[in-house]
């Protein structure tokens, strides 16, 4: 018998989210064959694990980002919003400035890529769990260029969620719309409308699709 073996009400408890089943089967049966964690669900998608969370209450969410349905990095803002005991450590295939960036700006914990071994796997839920910071070499190193690369106010690019939004926003699309059609709540629309006024440079919608359609982030530009 292991002393890593803790029972009952001291195992961490899991929420795993992802769209491939096969994935989820996969996580489920490797933590459940290993001492100390308990998977208590899981979901196909962030709208599904924001919902089971409020529920379950797990004390780590594993996070994929690209999900049809509702998306990760949505998810983790609207968890971080709600106030959400969870700490959330992101797994996902993706290392991109544009998926990394905006989850840890969301609020998760730690970021790790789906080809982690399985002892990193562990060491990091439970370094997760206690609320410390956890990273895969990829990432921490696509942070620190970020971080060393400061952008000019007013023209930091927009994320894929972002664009969605300010397009919709050009067509007249009330927030309300958009949080029906985007499969987000509202608050997470206003939250994704702060971000883009501050990367744009602007305080309200319409100054905001104008800059975009000067910039040729909708379409054209005037410098064309």
């Amino acid at each position: 018998m292991t002393e890593d073996a803790p029972a009952g009400d001291t195992a961490i408890t899991l929420l795993i989210v992802d769209d491939h089943p096969v994935v989820r089967d996969g996580l489920r049966g490797m933590f459940e064959s290993a001492p100390g964690f308990t998977v208590l669900g899981e979901a196909s998608n962030g709208v599904e694990a924001v919902s089971l969370a409020t529920g379950l209450d797990p004390d780590v969410i594993l996070m994929d980002l690209r999900m049809p349905g509702g998306g990760g990095v949505d998810a983790i803002r609207e968890l971080t919003r709600t106030g959400a005991r969870a700490k959330v450590l992101v797994l996902t295939t993706y290392d991109t400035d544009s998926d990394t960036l905006p989850a840890i700006e969301a609020g998760a914990t730690g970021y790790l890529l789906k080809d982690a071994p399985r002892e990193e796997l562990f060491t990091a839920v439970r370094a997760a769990a206690q609320g410390r910071t956890v990273l895969s070499p990829a990432v921490a190193s696509r942070l620190v260029s970020a971080v060393r690369t400061p952008r000019s106010p007013g023209n930091e690019p927009l994320s894929a969620r972002e664009r969605e939004v300010l397009a919709l926003v050009a067509r007249g699309t009330s927030n309300r719309e958009i949080a029906r059609e985007l499969f987000i709540s509202e608050a997470t629309v206003k939250t994704h409308l702060t971000h883009l006024y501050a990367k744009l440079g602007v305080k309200d919608r319409a100054a905001a699709v104008a800059v975009a359609y000067d910039r040729g982030i909708l379409g054209w530009s005037s410098s064309a």
